[in-house]
């Protein structure tokens, strides 16, 4: 599986490499026609970008040679995240849960103070509630005024 990948990034690469070389012949190509003093400022722009990447190059490599610091006898990569950084990537689960038990928590609260809104008008009403079981009633209801 390694030598597959090995080999697909080497295509990429490959492909990679043709297409900065078509690209630049072009620009190049290009680069001929533009007037002398536009010319010299992509010259200096140039430079300016080389002198960048060299100091960049050479920081980098300072980096990778300054020694590695050990704390406590284990490496900062071997510790692990903190406990404060597991607190606060749980934080927002625990908060979701929260929230869907309280969401939940209302809309039973809502469906019971409907249940008692019915109740409260079926024994405030002239009829009796077993007459709203009694299908000749359901019937009644049902059929259009004249």
């Amino acid at each position: 599986m390694s030598s597959l990948h090995d080999t697909r990034r080497a295509e990429l690469e490959a492909l990679e490499a043709r297409f900065a070389l078509r690209v630049a012949g072009r620009l190049g190509e290009r680069a001929q026609a533009l007037p002398h003093d536009l010319s010299e400022r992509l010259r200096v722009g140039r430079e300016h970008a080389l002198q960048r990447a060299r100091r960049l190059r050479q920081a980098d490599a300072a980096l990778a040679e300054a020694p590695q610091w050990v704390a406590q006898g284990r490496s900062a990569a071997a510790q692990g995240p903190s406990w404060g950084l597991r607190l606060a990537s749980a934080a927002p689960l625990v908060m979701l849960v929260l929230g869907l038990v309280f969401i939940q928590h209302l809309h039973r609260q809502a469906e019971i103070r409907a249940a008692a809104d019915v109740d409260a008008a079926l024994l405030a009403d002239d009829l009796p509630p077993e007459a709203y079981g009694d299908p000749g009633f359901v019937a009644f209801l049902k059929q259009p005024e004249p």
